[in-house]
């Protein structure tokens, strides 16, 4: 993060160490946010992986652990180092750890002010809202080299905000008609509008099966693509053997995608960490871009 001071994140490997994890967790999660002592700390501490963040002077500044079951959390950062990318620094380190050791889902409770945190990383919230502690949380899991299902239209909401919150600068979309009750969803147009503004850079290239439904019905995501033009643009699929194509999907340029085999419903498969079936959706759509056209009859909406 720009501005931020450098944060090495190291493996605690003694009881020196783990004993001031657990001290910069108490300070966070016990007396600032007022969790319960005998919940904050429990017996899967002695089995789990735990890191501490440090700052350049060697001052810890974050602390959290890792389980056998893959559970990533206990992530707390010291007041004066939030919002300097310390959790995610941690979180990138767990994960390595992850990996070493074969776990190929990792999961966790996230506080609803640090969602976006685990999207980024490419977590996907599922399930409703919860109470934990007194905080209000929700499930995330993140699965790698591997797809996952999308079985409804919260699920598909879920898996979006993700893909598009951990997009590095592309998106790449094909849907018949935007989709209604997906891309005009209220998280998924926060998404797309912290995507095109917080990048340098950024690209969401859109291709449309049937720009007259949209024309008629209007659409939230045609707004927001008119306010910020710089970052989106939208095709028509003119070209009869493009048109054939019966499915949709979501790609972005960091490994995920969501697929639909038929481009009307909203269930398929996604995926956060498969980078070769990503690249291979962006190449499909590449071609289809350039012989599509201009979608110019939305800017006479005045949207």
């Amino acid at each position: 993060m720009s501005g931020a001071a450098p944060v090495t994140v190291q493996v605690v490997v003694d009881a020196d160490d783990l004993a001031v994890a657990h001290a910069l967790r108490t300070r966070v999660f016990v007396d600032e946010q007022g969790v319960p002592p005998e919940l904050e700390r429990d017996a899967l501490d002695a089995v789990s992986t735990h890191v501490l963040a440090r700052d350049a002077a060697g001052t810890v500044v974050g602390a959290g652990r890792l389980t056998p079951d893959g559970r990533i959390g206990r992530l707390a950062v010291h007041a004066d180092h939030r919002g300097r990318g310390v959790g995610a620094a941690m979180l990138d380190t767990l994960l390595d750890a992850a990996r070493r050791s074969g776990l190929r889902q990792t999961w966790l409770h996230a506080q609803l002010q640090a969602m976006s945190l685990y999207a980024r990383a490419g977590f996907v919230a599922e399930g409703p809202v919860f109470e934990e502690a007194g905080i209000r949380h929700r499930t995330m899991r993140r699965t790698a080299a591997a797809t996952f299902p999308v079985d409804d239209l919260d699920h598909a909401v879920d898996a979006t905000v993700t893909l598009v919150a951990c997009a590095r600068r592309a998106l790449w979309l094909r849907t018949r008609d935007l989709d209604p009750g997906l891309y005009d969803h209220p998280d998924v147009l926060a998404a797309l509008r912290g995507f095109a503004t917080g990048r340098r850079g950024a690209q969401v290239q859109i291709l449309l099966h049937d720009p007259l439904t949209v024309q008629r019905r209007g659409s939230a995501l045609l707004a927001l693509s008119q306010r910020l033009s710089s970052a989106f643009a939208i095709r028509a699929v003119e070209d009869p053997v493009d048109r054939e194509f019966a499915g949709a999907f979501l790609a972005n340029d960091v490994g995920g995608f969501h697929v639909r085999t038929l481009g009307h419903r909203l269930d398929g498969e996604a995926a956060t960490d498969l980078p070769g079936r990503a690249r291979q959706l962006a190449q499909q759509f590449a071609p289809v871009w350039e012989r599509s056209r201009v979608c110019s009859e939305f800017r006479a909406l005045g949207i």
